[in-house]
């Protein structure tokens, strides 16, 4: 591991010419938050103080930092061949990792089609199913159903579909033909609910509603998220996702499930879809496919999607679509060595083994000031905090704040604390991030 970058250096950078992502840019860079390096469970500062990543990354660094096999793969690549065109070409890794991943999707994926991030994995999902009933003869299918409080990227396709007011608000009317089912956050019912809750299910029924209102023949595909990660980790209510899957079979309507955070192990299973026994039509996928180290996205099809475009002459593409850096190689070798390292370790189930002690320290929480709910399932949590009145997102940005300066990371989503760290994590880091949670939140009292 290389040694801490010269403090001096980071002490005299200027911050004025990058204006940063999702971030409060002026309050940043009054009192910036710099790491440095990373390994395992931790960040280090430039100052050298170690802080404990609690929430792998930003959902993605699932196998932990600094892992070796992927790095080799990475330096092995960038040395052997640092891109290829994906246009009408093609290289060894790239079909070496479809398979690799179909292997482990849910029963019935049978394609791959790469992306470069969780955004672009969804717009391609969604392209995806209008053009398929536009090639099986029903074009009139072209209307798109998200879900309230999703959380689909931020591309002009994932803001239209998802139901977060922030993301959506300042870009106009956004794309036509789109609708959205209830949410299903419930905390008269399902507050400190362990695991999935038990009230909801009929939730899934809006989109019959929505059916009623367009009428089938007008909607080609509904998307969510198995569990809502951003919007504060909102859980499905038991059965909820088997009724949305049969409603859909029901008026001929594709179900994509968008696994950008809960893929990879997050839950204790692969992916959500065997989780909780349900199989989409189109996945969308990245974060953990890299372990965060290099961009990438795929979507998952079944095979009669893929096969439905594959007609006309075969000199012509059959899918308008794609990327330059599409299965670029450098992220093939990641996705690799990830994936090799996620099979050695065990990784991809391993949250369900941690989800108990996860579970409990967790609820042990409910009894600390002001905390009106927790969720929980595999190693996914989320605290929901009383709003400061007027002041919303504040009490737990105040958290955050206090909690870095205590040597643990955690993200904040509203007034919502969301911790999803690495699935190597061990009792001690648990206990260490529960436990800074909770004394902050005591001090705060």
């Amino acid at each position: 591991m290389t040694k801490n970058p010269d403090l001096r250096t980071t002490q005299t950078l200027s911050l004025d010419a990058y204006w940063m992502p999702f971030t409060a840019n002026r309050q940043f860079k009054q009192a910036p938050r710099m790491l440095a390096r990373a390994e395992g469970m931790h960040f280090w500062t430039p100052e050298g103080r170690q802080v404990l990543d609690g929430i792998a990354g930003l959902w993605c660094v699932n196998a932990g930092h600094a892992r070796p096999k992927i790095v080799q793969a990475i330096q092995q690549q960038a040395a052997e061949m640092d891109f290829a065109p994906p246009f009408n070409m093609g290289h060894p890794k790239a079909f070496e990792l479809a398979q690799r991943l179909i292997e482990i999707a849910p029963e019935g994926m049978s394609k791959v089609f790469y992306t470069n991030s969780g955004s672009e994995s969804v717009e391609t999902a969604l392209k995806m199913a209008i053009a398929y009933h536009r090639a099986r003869g029903e074009g009139s299918r072209t209307r798109l159903i998200g879900r309230e409080r999703g959380y689909h990227g931020v591309n002009f396709g994932g803001i239209s579909v998802g139901g977060i007011v922030a993301n959506r608000k300042m870009f106009g009317t956004l794309l036509a033909g789109v609708d959205h089912i209830r949410h299903t956050h419930d905390l008269s019912r399902n507050a400190f609910s362990r695991g999935v809750p038990e009230h909801g299910a009929e939730l899934a029924d809006d989109l019959e509603r929505l059916v009623g209102l367009h009428d089938a023949s007008t909607i080609a595909a509904v998307i969510v998220e198995p569990v809502a990660g951003s919007t504060g980790v909102l859980l499905p209510p038991k059965g909820y996702l088997q009724r949305l899957r049969n409603i859909c079979d029901r008026h001929g309507i594709l179900l994509i499930f968008d696994e950008v955070i809960t893929g990879f192990g997050r839950l204790g299973s692969p992916f959500a879809g065997q989780h909780f026994g349900v199989t989409p039509d189109l996945m969308a996928l990245a974060k953990g496919i890299t372990n965060g180290c290099v961009p990438m996205g795929a979507v998952f099809a079944k095979q009669h999607i893929h096969d439905t475009f594959m007609s006309g002459p075969e000199h012509l593409i059959e899918f308008f679509h794609g990327y330059t850096y599409s299965a670029h190689p450098l992220a093939c070798a990641a996705a690799l060595g990830t994936l090799d390292t996620y099979a050695e370790e065990g990784l991809l189930t391993r949250g369900g083994t941690m989800a108990p002690y996860f579970e409990d320290a967790l609820h042990a929480l409910k009894a600390a000031p002001h905390v009106i709910d927790v969720r929980n399932i595999g190693l996914v949590g989320g605290i929901e905090l009383e709003p400061i009145a007027g002041q919303p997102g504040k009490r737990a940005f105040d958290v955050f704040l206090e909690c870095w300066e205590r040597g643990v990371l955690i993200r904040t989503t509203g007034d919502t604390i969301a911790m999803s760290p690495p699935l190597i994590i061990e009792k001690q880091h648990i206990d260490q991030l529960v436990g800074t949670v909770a004394d902050v939140l005591n001090a705060s009292a």
